[in-house]
């Protein structure tokens, strides 16, 4: 009878209702990228949900099944181009509701991600432009040669320090951070107005910016080139100069290690292709191959900047030097700490203090800048397509056909002829072909 009644126990524990695990939202982080905001859902185990969108007004809704969040989410920055709000609520006792408020219509997508060394479950919400995915997908003709390269060159101008960190100071209580803002906010303007190029201000004001901020902030403007500016200081008075630094090898291998340590920060980084569902493997090839190209194209621009600065005077070194500056580490953005002057130098802060003299150096920097982009403009550029134009013009030598008589033809200078195909004299032959340089 005993072993009746027990059976008849287990079968009525049997046929009560499991109740699901709960799943627990630890937090909630969100981050603005060029081309989509994401949200990320710290969790202590898979979570399932549904997420869809709503119109009038715009909203994403996010339902997550047998699952807690914290009672309070986290506010978007004020400059969140998609998310104006965050709500969440309660539904059915065992799973949440959340809301995103929006600016505008946009195309959610999500998936999860498993734990790693430095996070547990991970629910990833990205959202991007509907309209801007619609025109994507949109089918268009090929553009020509003549139409390709309407992008401006972006570079990003980073004024050193800032707020409650001054940098150096000078000994007639100059700071660093206000001569190094006036001198980039003038190179801001210089670049402005040049036809194909667009400088963008890192840091606008007294206050200060994290560096590695700095960095996000140059790739959410989709820089070219990151040029920081600073002035040095050293012990002796003596000393004086500028520099140009590039990261180092030992540098770049270490940012590879953090970045390939955190790759939900590296999504979209290495050519607009995600580390995140690589294998170790693939991810570090794909990274150091940034790497290494980035590194040349920082030093190429470095090297032309250094060049401009020793016609305005003295350099601290004759060759630009490596280090491994925080604000250089960006894998995918070719960058540069510029070292102006030694504010601690008397009379090189007397100089800097100086309105004209900062112009000065915000033109040699400028004039480097452009050298290292009308010489190596990035694909789909205007510049590029300047580029081209110049380079498809070509003239294959005829019978009689002389120097002299090419030279007036394209209405340019024998010497320019000569220095655009390596020619020492004026012996030429039929079928050699000549590159005409541009007018």
């Amino acid at each position: 009878m005993k072993k009746v009644v027990s059976l008849l126990m287990l079968l009525m524990i049997w046929s009560l209702p499991l109740e699901a695990k709960l799943s627990q939202v630890g937090s909630l982080r969100i981050w603005s990228a060029p081309d989509h905001v994401r949200l990320v859902f710290d969790a202590d185990s898979l979570i399932d949900h549904k997420v869809f969108t709503l119109e009038d007004p715009h909203r994403v809704v996010l339902d997550l099944k047998n699952t807690r969040i914290p009672k309070h989410l986290p506010k978007p920055e004020a400059d969140n181009k998609f998310i104006r709000m965050l709500r969440s609520a309660p539904r059915n006792k065992q799973d949440v509701r959340v809301v995103l408020d929006l600016h505008r219509a946009v195309k959610p997508k999500s998936f999860q991600l498993k734990p790693n060394r430095q996070y547990g479950h991970r629910l990833v919400i990205d959202l991007y432009d509907k309209s801007g995915s619609a025109a994507k997908r949109s089918s268009k003709p090929v553009k020509s040669v003549e139409d390709v390269g309407q992008r401006d060159v972006v570079i990003a101008i980073d004024a050193g320090h800032g707020g409650e960190d001054p940098g150096a100071r000078g000994r007639h209580g100059t700071y660093e951070k206000d001569v190094v803002l006036a001198i980039s906010r003038h190179l801001v303007r210089m670049i402005n107005q040049k036809k194909g190029m667009k400088g963008v201000l890192i840091r606008d004001g007294d206050y200060y910016l994290g560096l590695r901020k700095r960095i996000r902030k140059a790739r959410q403007a989709r820089a070219d080139l990151f040029v920081s500016i600073h002035a040095d200081a050293f012990r002796d008075p003596k000393v004086r100069g500028s520099s140009v630094y590039t990261l180092s090898r030992s540098g770049a291998s270490n940012e590879a290690a953090r970045w390939l340590a955190e790759k939900e920060n590296s999504a979209d980084l290495v050519g607009g292709v995600s580390l995140e569902d690589k294998d170790d493997t693939l991810a570090s090839v794909l990274l150091d191959l940034s790497q290494i190209g980035t590194l040349e194209a920082s030093s190429a621009a470095a090297d032309r900047v250094l060049r401009e600065l020793k016609k305005l005077g003295k350099t601290h070194k004759r060759r630009v030097q490596q280090a491994g500056f925080v604000v250089l580490k960006s894998p995918d953005i070719p960058s540069m700490l510029v070292e102006t002057a030694f504010i601690s130098n008397p009379d090189e802060e007397r100089r800097l203090k100086s309105p004209k003299h900062q112009k000065r150096v915000a033109k040699a920097l400028l004039e480097g800048i452009s050298s290292y982009f009308e010489y190596q403009p990035p694909p789909g550029t205007w510049l590029a397509a300047q580029q081209m134009k110049k380079l498809a013009k070509r003239h294959v030598i005829a019978r009689g056909d002389t120097l002299s008589e090419i030279a007036k033809h394209y209405q340019v200078s024998l010497n320019r002829l000569r220095s655009a195909n390596d020619l020492t004299g004026d012996r030429i032959r039929i079928g050699q072909v000549l590159r005409i340089p541009g007018s």
